[in-house]
């Protein structure tokens, strides 16, 4: 049998999840050669960031353009009081590569949008959405069709955490799941105006990360054509079914998302 690409060290740093049947070595072998894209470093992306970082996913992309406000500290724990007004994508990578300096990160500071998407999308195995308004799901969703890219979807209100996997392998795309209607107004939820409890991004954001090292590793099953729906609160969990609807995989160009 051929030898090991990963280093003395990364076969002790990583000697649990390989003890895994599971992942095993060739598990971990697809971690490390994997390339993964996590757009929004907010509530979400920070969670997602540490645990793929700390899981050796060999190429880590951080595509944000915001800086640190004091609000943002309750939820987003990658940033600390002396962080205030720097921009978010320099003090996660920072973050990220102390975490873990076996793997590569890339820094993108932009806004992703239909100008950019499919130039940065291309270079990357999964696209993560950790965003928290529509018109960037809609363009990472379609992007990720273009591309034929598997998009993890992550989404929170108040107590309530969903997570879905679209368009992989076939399966359901986040147009399937929450089509964009004609003339329709769509009011992107604000934690300013409806509050939200601080540990909830770190919960779904694991479950998101979860999702992304089952793509990677091919175990486990993944929640393609299903959205996991749980509250908090009340400790209610649900999984949906998600039809596939056919006519939403021949997106061939990227439009006005407004």
């Amino acid at each position: 049998m051929p030898d090991s690409i990963l280093s003395p060290r990364e076969l002790r740093r990583y000697n649990r999840q390989i003890m895994l049947p599971e992942i095993g070595i060739s598990g971990q072998e697809k971690l490390k050669q994997a390339r993964a894209l996590v757009v929004g470093a907010g509530g979400l992306g920070c969670p997602v960031l540490q645990y793929l970082a700390a899981a050796g996913v060999g190429t880590l992309g951080i595509a944000e353009f915001d800086t640190v406000n004091e609000t943002n500290l309750q939820r987003q724990v990658l940033y600390g009081s002396e962080d205030l007004g720097k921009l978010k994508s320099i003090i996660a990578i920072n973050r990220v590569e102390n975490l873990n300096n076996l793997i590569e990160t890339k820094r993108i500071n932009l806004k992703i949008d239909a100008s950019n998407s499919l130039r940065i999308f291309k270079d990357y195995d999964v696209i993560i959405d950790a965003t928290d308004n529509f018109e960037s799901r809609y363009i990472i969703n379609d992007s990720c069709v273009i591309l034929g890219k598997p998009m993890v979807h992550g989404a929170i209100y108040k107590y309530e955490g969903q997570v879905s996997v679209f368009n992989y392998m076939g399966g359901p795309t986040y147009r399937c799941y929450n089509p964009q209607i004609k003339d329709r107004v769509y009011n992107n939820p604000e934690p300013a105006e409806a509050g939200l409890l601080g540990v909830l991004p770190g919960i779904t954001g694991t479950y998101m990360a979860n999702e992304v090292i089952k793509i990677i590793t091919e175990t486990g099953i993944v929640l393609s054509g299903k959205i996991l729906i749980f509250n908090i609160y009340d400790y209610a969990f649900n999984i949906l079914e998600i039809t596939n609807i056919p006519e939403n995989h021949n997106i061939i160009r990227l439009h006005d998302y407004h």
